[in-house]
């Protein structure tokens, strides 16, 4: 599936040289890089606006930790950059990508919460006037397993991990806070505990582009690392949003928001209502991989990540 996927990654530079753009970027010199090797090949999917789609695969040297969307924003005096992968290298590849689009500064790496795919590419940023913005929950979060992701990476990436380090944020947001790119406003905001205890979106005004992090999961099957309850009960008010277009953690560049997010309800409410059904009847936890099953066919990556989704969501619901 992550092969077939990355053939429907397209990078849209020739929007530079049609003019529309505004102004936005540069004209590309040559054709876009695939994942393997060199710059990210990345969508423009609004006005100053684009989108590495990431394919669904798990971490591995051959796609250098590159497996989480990671967007680029360009205003008239800066830019921002939305994730950074899993590694180094994968923050390297994203940089690289940026390059072939502006000349702008990037002057903030937004990270939508502290999962390693999409913070530990944050150092290939780090430099004079970078800010890393994230969640004020964020640096806890992300201290606390940094060990266990950097282990991660050196198991899983060997080579290809080397200079993989934890930049942490030094901007946070609790509640909402506007990032101006010159001309271009960008509105973050800090959730409740959902898909962990530190999410952040960041609405782009200027083309009504959210950037939703891994609250939303299209194609690929939710991750749990935080509260089902919560994450369900957040679904309900996010969904009220009006916005042209949102971009998901994992999954197309862009979607219709919210038509996009049914699946992934659809699948958090299976899986509450299977754990449930199990603690009711009295099964242990052990139980619990069992859930969500009739959703298998529906997601990508589902072997690999539903039972720890139900062991968690157990753990949570024994209690209520």
């Amino acid at each position: 599936m992550g092969a077939a996927l990355d053939r429907r990654q397209v990078i849209v530079l020739a929007a530079a040289a049609a003019g529309l753009t505004g102004g936005f970027v540069k004209k590309a010199s040559s054709s876009p890089a695939s994942p393997a090797g060199g710059a990210l090949a990345l969508e423009n999917v609004a006005e100053g606006v684009f989108v590495y789609r990431a394919p669904y695969e798990l971490l591995a040297p051959e796609n250098a930790g590159a497996i989480a969307n990671m967007s680029l924003i360009i205003g008239a005096e800066s830019a921002a950059v939305i994730d950074t992968g899993n590694s180094r290298l994968a923050g390297e590849k994203m940089l690289a990508a940026v390059r072939g689009v502006t000349d702008r500064p990037v002057r903030y790496v937004i990270n939508t919460h502290m999962h390693p795919d999409h913070s530990l590419g944050n150092a290939a940023f780090s430099g004079d006037g970078v800010r890393f913005v994230a969640h004020h929950k964020m640096p806890r979060a992300l201290s606390v397993r940094s060990d266990t992701y950097l282990a991660q990476v050196e198991r899983m990436l060997g080579p290809v991990g080397e200079g993989t380090t934890i930049v942490l944020p030094d901007l946070l947001v609790d509640g909402t806070m506007p990032l101006d790119l010159g001309g271009r406003v960008l509105t973050l905001q800090s959730h409740p505990t959902a898909h962990t205890d530190n999410d952040l979106t960041v609405l782009d005004n200027a083309t009504g582009t959210w950037f939703l992090g891994d609250l939303l999961f299209v194609g690929h099957v939710p991750t749990l690392d935080g509260s089902i309850q919560g994450w369900l009960t957040l679904l309900d008010a996010l969904v009220r949003q009006d916005v042209a277009r949102a971009v998901p953690g994992h999954g197309p560049a862009s979607v219709q928001w919210p038509l996009a997010s049914a699946a992934e309800r659809r699948y958090l409410d299976r899986l509450r209502t299977d754990v449930r059904a199990l603690i009711a009847a009295g099964k242990p936890m052990s139980a619990a991989p069992g859930a969500a099953i009739t959703e298998r066919d529906d997601w990508a990556l589902f072997g690999e990540f539903n039972a720890r989704n139900a062991i968690a969501a157990y753990h949570e619901l024994e209690w209520e």
